[in-house]
């Protein structure tokens, strides 16, 4: 690998255990400033006191989450937009460069693909240039990839995730992210077939906090490499003690029960 994709992956990597706790923060540019990151700084500044390894956010966001103080956090900086105002949402288009990214201190890149869309072969073809550009700059590169179209039945269904996964491996990510399939016994043949390190998304915002640490462990026992989880990270009502909990399932092993009485203390 790229001297320079191994360092920066190590910024959003732990390097001892070889996983990573991701937050997204780009949903302002899908939804609006939706409750939990109305204040980007007051928003990163929780997530990096819960310990997690990297953010995620739109290239105008950097500095409005930029705290100037504390403990460091990995910055990686999202390509791919879209609104949900669009007659076709589910069509991501490049708002920014690697280079974009460069100039902004970022350690990773990200990308979203969503398959089975009308325009699917636009973001094939986007999603392989960024990531010949990522070769170039040694920048690692993330792809979020869902199965979203018309001929799509079951987004979560293992052999489609298993097929998003592969997809971005094979368009040159450093990093896949994917749906959770539902079981370890699934998920584990969707990161079987990936020789990148797959995290998995946490989809539409759940009630339950064990149901969600529960998915997050059971993803890692199946091979995953940890989580890239927005909403339900930060619009929980504990969002300190919940990446403090998360940060222990992912490096340390913690079971569900001990995370779980963490989060309730």
């Amino acid at each position: 690998m790229h001297i320079g994709k191994a360092i920066r992956l190590e910024r959003i990597f732990n390097r001892d255990t070889g996983r990573t706790i991701v937050v997204p923060m780009d949903h302002g540019m899908t939804v609006g400033p939706i409750e939990g990151i109305e204040d980007m700084r007051e928003a990163v500044s929780r997530i990096v006191e819960g310990g997690a390894n990297a953010v995620l956010e739109h290239k105008g966001n950097v500095r409005c989450g930029h705290r100037a103080k504390g403990r460091d956090i990995g910055l990686i900086v999202h390509l791919s937009a879209s609104t949900c105002m669009s007659p076709r949402p589910n069509y991501k288009g490049l708002v920014a460069s690697v280079e974009d990214a460069i100039c902004l201190g970022a350690d990773a890149v990200s990308v979203h693909l969503n398959l089975g869309d009308d325009n699917e072969t636009d973001m094939l073809r986007d999603v392989g240039r960024v990531a010949t550009e990522c070769n170039r700059w040694g920048m690692p590169m993330l792809a979020m990839v869902y199965a979203r179209g018309p001929k799509v039945g079951n987004e979560y269904d293992p052999k489609v995730v298993a097929h998003c996964a592969r997809v971005g491996t094979e368009l040159g990510a450093d990093v896949v992210k994917v749906n959770y399939t539902g079981d370890p016994e699934t998920f584990s043949k969707v990161t079987d077939a990936c020789c990148v390190p797959v995290v998995i998304a946490g989809g539409p915002k759940m009630n339950s906090t064990r149901e969600f640490l529960q998915m997050v462990h059971d993803s890692l026992t199946a091979g995953g490499a940890g989580l890239s989880v927005g909403r339900n990270v930060f619009q929980h009502a504990e969002v300190v003690r919940l990446v403090q909990a998360l940060s222990k399932v992912v490096h340390e092993d913690l079971d569900v029960d001990d995370a779980l009485a963490l989060v309730e203390k």
